[in-house]
Parts: structure tokens; sequence; C-alpha cells
């Protein structure tokens, strides 16, 4: 492997923004510049923050969001109706 042409991979933490649970792994991330720091396991690593891991996705917690898709299929309905007014086949 040539030398200074690779990141710099080591050990970084993610924290998961809707639980704020932190896991520890290992990622090229840690050679961003101006990351926050977190002290997990007595060593300072820089955490990365995310919107969704397996703490909080619903595949992995056995629970499901119900999304409100009504009010949007009414507004389809009512546009669908207009339509059909103002250009009746």
């Amino acid at each position: 492997m040539k030398k200074e042409i690779h990141p710099e991979y080591g050990p970084v933490a993610f924290r998961d923004f809707s639980t704020g649970d932190i896991f520890l792994t290992k990622s090229t991330l840690v050679s961003k510049p101006g990351l926050k720091t977190v002290e997990i396991e007595g060593q300072t690593v820089p955490v990365i923050e995310v919107e969704v891991s397996s703490y909080s996705h619903p595949f992995y917690t056995g629970t499901q969001r119900i999304l409100d898709t009504g009010g949007r299929v009414a507004k389809f309905q009512e546009r669908a109706a207009k339509a059909t007014k103002r250009n009746p086949k």
C-alpha cells in the first residue's frame, strides 16, 4: 500500500438522534476535521450523529409507525372530482 493516500481508519462513535443510543465502531470518517468527541470506555473518540440506526429502525425494533395518509387521499379525490366536473367525458 502506498503511504499517505489512504484515509485514516480508526474508532468512531455513532449517536442515534431519536433514541440517544451510542455505539462504537471503526470508520474512515475519523479523518473529518471538526467532529464532536465523546469519551467511551476510557478513550476519546469522534461522534457522528445519525437519524436512523438499528436502535430506532422499525425493522430492528419490531415496532411500526402508522402514517396518516388519509388527508392525502382525500385531497387527491377532491382534485379528481373537480377535474371530472370541468372536463366530463
